[in-house]
């Protein structure tokens, strides 16, 4: 599958995902560690991809939505922005919100998958 669609098909199969270097229980870059905390911290379910194990996604997912830093954090489908743009909408509580509605959007399946 080309790396373009299956970003797609990731984006769009998980109400939220972050595409991050590491995991969120070892982030390999303080940008991902922080975006990930933040995520962990509203409480909800997210994928992640580990964009160091994938090197097809590392080079191409700056194409995808015409950002080129990681981390990326989608929801609903709609890149929201990187590490900067998440922790401002958490300490606003707005990224709470966020995923609190997109949580309802998951199948009923288990707990933050890698995607």
């Amino acid at each position: 599958m080309d790396p373009l669609e299956r970003i797609k098909e990731q984006v769009e199969s998980n109400p939220v995902i972050i595409y991050m270097k590491g995991t969120p229980q070892f982030p390999q870059c303080g940008f991902s560690s922080r975006a990930a905390a933040a995520l962990q911290d509203c409480g909800e379910k997210f994928a992640y991809v580990n964009i160091l194990a994938d090197p097809e996604i590392f080079e191409n997912l700056p194409k995808f939505a015409d950002w080129p830093t990681f981390p990326q954090v989608y929801v609903n489908g709609e890149l929201i922005g990187g590490c900067d743009i998440t922790l401002e909408l958490h300490a606003s509580g707005e990224l709470q919100k966020m995923l609190k509605e997109a949580a309802k959007n998951w199948p009923d399946e288990e707990e933050g998958q890698q995607s």
